[in-house]
């Protein structure tokens, strides 16, 4: 019986491995037979994306490229796919391409984000682009932008107010509750920071970085049980959340 079970296993193991490279060659083949189809590139980069083989994403977006190097969305493409790599410098190049190609928002967005978080002054010269456009429709975006490249460089309490500028936009813009509280962590002003991310879980209540970072917060309040609660919160929303479970983990509850 044992024996029947383990062969068992290894069938099933080894059908879905050939289910798994079934999809991969026929997602190949068919960004090969239309090679000018962006959503089934798409298509055959999220497969690499959820499969953990960006590189092999980053192969077909430069054979893509090197086919049609005026299309902006194929650049914005490869900036994604370096950032799944944790390759912030290649990144920033891939979408300075898209930009210059089309100045679309959301590429403007990408590119004024990757400045402020490495710190580079042009940051701000992409906020100031975006509420100078009317069509663009992005102040909230702009505003988060100022804020965070103050935020990286350090400059916390300048990065506040704009961050507060961008929930003035939208109360309900996630990332800037976030930022605005670890600013305030940083600043050592904890049950300030508890506040802004209480307000961010009322609003919304599957926010698991929002629960985790109040759960940090009432720890450096010393709110140990309040604290183990938030980091319950976020489990319950994300049960792979690594960081939270270790911090449960840490105050033995």
């Amino acid at each position: 019986m044992m024996i029947s079970c383990n062969t068992g296993d290894k069938d099933t193991v080894s059908s879905v491995q050939t289910d798994t490279l079934t999809q991969e060659a026929s997602l190949q083949a068919a960004v090969k037979q239309y090679p000018d189809s962006l959503p089934l590139l798409e298509n055959l980069l999220k497969y690499y994306s959820d499969n953990d083989k960006d590189s092999l994403g980053l192969i077909s977006i430069d054979r893509a490229i090197a086919r049609d190097s005026s299309n902006p969305a194929l650049w914005d493409m490869r900036s994604i796919m370096f950032t799944a790599l944790a390759d912030t410098l290649n990144a920033i190049r891939s979408l300075e391409h898209a930009v210059a190609l089309y100045s679309d928002p959301q590429y403007v967005i990408g590119l004024g984000s990757l400045y402020a978080e490495t710190k580079d002054i042009k940051a701000l010269a992409m906020a100031d682009a975006l509420l100078n456009a009317d069509k663009a429709h992005a102040a909230k975006e702009a505003w988060f932008i100022k804020g965070l490249y103050y935020s990286f460089s350090n400059m916390k309490e300048k990065a506040i107010p704009f961050f507060d500028k961008a929930l003035n936009e939208d109360y309900g813009f996630m990332n800037a509750y976030e930022e605005k509280a670890l600013a305030l962590y940083d600043l050592k002003r904890y049950r300030e920071a508890a506040d802004v991310l209480n307000k961010a879980v009322t609003l919304q209540n599957n926010f698991d970085e929002g629960y985790y970072y109040l759960g940090q917060c009432y720890e450096k309040l010393g709110q140990k049980e309040d604290a183990a609660n938030a980091y319950r919160k976020a489990l319950m929303y994300d049960p792979s959340y690594t960081e939270a479970s270790d911090a449960l983990a840490r105050l033995g509850m």
